[in-house]
């Protein structure tokens, strides 16, 4: 067991000081260089803990760590990960899932009892999970995570060290891609109950994935390394990734300029056609389940007002936001749920309006305005905060010009905010209108429509309570059959869009810049792309020549 750890404080300091190195070099191809992998990220890291992250940029460094239950192919097929197998009963409620036998990263082995530890962990109330409302179909999670039950009610126990059964509220035809999250990850008791908080730390941190965190800066880089005991570690290119924290989209192209990143998983879209002139083979972008749409705080006033929200809603020209100022691929979104979407097989509802033409949506918007007492004397003035990344700050103007074009007694305050700081916002419900988006977390309709069940918390932003639309929810979940519930899903999200909690302004495509040596990177609608399954082109082809020599 000392040998690993001895080996694992080693790498620490031999990482910090290749990604030093690697950071001045300019692409060389030199040894070291050649073994790390640079992959920027869009915004700052907070944490590492997957019960308290929410954030995309997070899971690129949290996945590369921690393999849960199930995983992914690089085209996001699931496929088993800690489990090998697994039953389920004919009421669909009850999964038990058949453990591997693997160990963490200082040997320890990982048991059942590590599942049942941190499906316990996340519902906690004193860790107040942003993301535990996404694991209430766990029955009773929703009691345990409001402290009305004890953490010992919760539908989840270990039959035996390597036996791990869940048991539902509700079926869930889903569950094998949600357990694919990172919220249903294993986390390490036994250092997690040493260190506590800090045992995300780098002379801390156990994991169970193909890479372990050696090295962390904040506001600058993150650097994992191989874990030697992982069941794959002979075969990864990379003995280290290196992640930066990339806001500024100039800092990303002097990078890659300087030979100094493979990957960044954002680029400005309205530089699409001049990026790709000026990075060869660099732009990947693919249809993604992922919707960009505006909240408004419908727990205060003016937009506990239905006619403020839609008129608000009706002035965005989503058309000249996406055909002038977007990356090219976006389209308009006037529904939620993304078209791609699986497990929604009917007629997507939209917004009422999709069909008005601009001056009858401008002039509804004034009418209702107007209805709602504003006017000259009494003008509508409210702040819009917006996310500092992609194309967003280039939005913001055009949204506030639109809304000005209702009348000139609607004053639009636009506020750029660092992305981390606005979804902390977001989730304390600290804003008027407010900027986000939303990329699915698993394959199915229910990962969008949640977010506006009022039960569920912290990703409600706008707080929007409506029983009707709750209801609608809750008997869809009841419902096995796959046409009916995906009818009854379409009934609540028409519903909620004709009460404007949000408005959908367009759905995505995913935006990446990868060098093009780089092989093992497919694309997939969620935009989830995992480490281990990437290597340089020669590396590989040095891999492969070994193989066929053992093999010969």
């Amino acid at each position: 067991m000392m040998k690993f750890r001895k080996m694992a404080f080693m790498g620490a300091a031999a990482a910090a000081m290749v990604v030093s190195l690697a950071a001045c070099g300019g692409g060389g191809g030199g040894e070291d260089e050649a073994t790390v992998l640079r992959r920027g990220i869009s915004a700052k890291v907070d944490t590492l803990d997957p019960h308290r992250s929410s954030a995309k940029w997070e899971n690129i460094v949290i996945s590369d760590m921690i393999t849960g239950l199930m995983t992914i192919t690089p085209d996001r097929t699931v496929i088993p990960g800690v489990a090998e197998s697994w039953e389920t009963s004919e009421d669909g409620l009850t999964w038990t899932f058949k453990l591997k036998e693997t160990v963490w990263s200082d040997g320890e082995p990982l048991t059942a009892e590590d599942f049942v530890y941190a499906f316990r962990r996340i519902q906690d109330p004193v860790i107040a999970s942003q993301y535990s409302s996404l694991l209430y179909i766990v029955k009773n999670a929703a009691e345990v995570n409001a402290g009305e039950l004890p953490p010992e009610e919760l539908g989840v126990r270990a039959i035996d060290d390597y036996t791990f059964e869940i048991t539902l509220e509700e079926p869930a035809p889903y569950l094998l891609g949600l357990l694919t999250h990172y919220t249903t990850y294993p986390v390490p008791k036994h250092a997690v109950e040493q260190y506590g908080e800090a045992w995300i730390q780098p002379e801390n941190i156990v994991v169970n994935g193909p890479y372990k965190l050696a090295y962390w800066r904040t506001g600058d880089q993150l650097v994992s390394e191989k874990n030697p005991l992982w069941e794959g570690a002979e075969d990864l290119c990379f003995d280290r990734v290196a992640y930066f924290e990339l806001e500024d989209a100039a800092a990303v192209e002097r990078k890659i300029e300087a030979g100094d990143l493979d990957i960044n998983n954002a680029f400005d879209g309205g530089r699409t056609e001049e990026l790709e002139k000026k990075f060869p083979g660099w732009v990947r972008t693919t249809p993604g389940l992922i919707t960009t749409y505006w909240s408004f705080n419908s727990s205060q006033p003016p937009f506990d007002d239905v006619r403020v929200r839609k008129a608000l809603a009706l002035a965005l020209d989503r058309e000249f936001i996406v055909n002038k100022v977007l990356t090219p691929g976006y389209v308009p979104a006037y529904s939620f749920v993304p078209p791609k979407m699986s497990n929604y097989d009917v007629e997507r509802p939209e917004v009422s309006f999709k069909d008005m033409s601009r001056e009858d949506r401008l002039a509804e918007a004034r009418s209702l305005l107007e209805d709602a007492g504003y006017g000259p004397d009494n003008p509508l003035t409210f702040e819009f905060i917006h996310r500092s990344t992609d194309d967003n700050p280039k939005v913001a103007p055009v949204a506030q010009a639109n809304w000005n074009e209702i009348a000139p007694w609607v004053n639009a305050q636009i506020l750029r905010q660092d992305t981390k700081v606005l979804y902390a916002r977001l989730r304390q419900s600290d804003f008027e209108v407010a900027d986000g988006a939303w990329v699915a977390d698993f394959d199915d309709p229910i990962n969008f429509l949640y977010l506006l069940d009022s039960t569920t918390g912290q990703q409600n932003y706008g707080r929007y309570d409506n029983p009707e639309y709750d209801a609608l929810l809750e008997e869809a979940s009841r419902t096995r059959d796959l046409k009916e519930r995906a009818e009854i899903f379409a009934e609540a999200e028409k519903l909620m869009l004709e009460d404007y909690p949000i408005t959908p302004m367009w759905v995505q495509v995913t935006k990446n810049l990868v060098d093009p040596s780089l092989t093992g990177w497919a694309e997939n609608a969620q935009d989830d792309h995992l480490s281990q399954y990437l290597c340089r082109g020669a590396n590989e082809e040095v891999s492969t020549t070994e193989e066929d020599s053992d093999a010969g």
